[in-house]
C-alpha cells in the first residue's frame, strides 16, 4: 500500500484528486491510503510516499512549503496541482516530479500517476550506502530497523542483528531516508515503521526485539504517524 498526501486548501479540489486516485487504484489494482491537509504547518516529517501539492494554499505558498519539505526529505515525489502554470520552472528547484494544471482531466492525471508509480517502485527496492571506517557498506533500506546516536557515531541497526557504525548526524540521516517509512521519534533515534511490532504508551517494540521511546514533545505526532502508516487512519 502506498501512502499519498494531498495538500490542498479547497475541499472540492481535494475531493477531485481523491476520486482520481481511487479510480487509478481500481484500474491498476493498486491500494492507496490518502491523507488530506489544508497546509503543511503540521507536517513534521516524511510519512507519505507521494505528495500532491497545491501552490496557492491561502495562508502559505506551496512552493515555499515544498522547499521546507526538501530540508528533511530529499526524495519523496512531489506533484504540483495548480492553476499557476508560471511556477513550473521553479519546480525544478525542489525536484518536483511533475505539474498538473487545474482543471485537470483524468487522462492528464493518469499520465502523471504512471510516472509517480515508476518512481515509487524504484524506491521500494532502494539500497542505502554508508561510508564506514572499514569501507563502504551497502544494504537494503527494508533491512534497516532503527538508527540511533552514540557519541559522535550514527548506528544503523539491521534486521539480522548487525550494526553499521559511521560518523555523521541524525539530521543528515533523516534527509537521506526521505521517502521511506522512517520516523524520527526523539533527538537521538529514528525507527523504521515497517518494523514496528508493538506500541505501548511511548514505548515502541521493533522486530529485532529492541524497545525505543518517543520523546514527550514528539509523542502525539509520532503515534499519529505510526497509526496512519499501519492503517489506523488518515489525515
Amino acid at each position: 500500500m502506498h501512502r499519498i498526501l494531498i495538500v490542498e486548501d479547497e475541499p472540492g479540489a481535494a475531493m477531485a484528486l481523491r476520486d482520481a486516485i481511487a479510480r487509478y487504484g481500481a484500474e491498476h489494482s493498486e491500494q492507496f491510503q490518502v491523507g488530506w491537509m489544508r497546509n503543511t504547518i503540521d507536517l513534521d516529517g516524511p510519512a507519505f510516499d507521494l505528495i500532491f501539492m497545491d501552490i496557492d494554499l491561502g495562508i502559505e505558498n506551496g512552493m515555499d512549503a515544498a522547499r521546507e519539505i526538501r530540508e528533511f526529505d530529499r526524495s519523496t515525489p512531489i506533484i504540483f496541482v495548480t492553476n499557476l502554470a508560471q511556477y513550473a520552472v521553479q519546480g525544478y528547484e525542489v525536484k518536483a516530479l511533475d505539474f498538473i494544471v487545474k482543471p485537470f482531466t483524468y487522462g492528464s492525471f493518469a499520465l502523471r500517476m504512471d510516472r509517480a508509480m515508476e518512481v515509487l517502485r524504484r524506491q521500494e527496492g532502494r539500497s542505502i550506502s554508508i561510508q564506514t571506517r572499514d569501507g563502504l557498506r551497502i544494504f537494503p533500506a527494508s533491512s534497516l530497523v532503527r538508527v540511533w546516536m552514540h557519541g559522535h557515531d550514527v548506528n544503523y541497526g539491521l534486521s539480522d542483528g548487525s550494526v553499521v557504525v559511521a560518523r555523521g548526524s541524525l539530521k543528515e540521516t533523516e534527509a537521506m531516508l526521505g521517502g521511506t517509512p522512517f520516523l524520527r521519534i526523539s533527538s537521538g533515534c529514528i525507527i523504521n515503521m515497517s518494523h514496528v511490532r508493538g506500541v505501548r504508551d511511548a514505548a515502541i517494540t521493533l522486530s529485532d526485539g529492541s524497545v525505543c521511546y518517543i520523546s514527550r514533545a514528539n509523542k502525539r505526532r509520532c503515534l499519529e504517524e505510526i497509526s496512519r502508516y499501519l492503517g489506523g487512519g488518515s489525515a
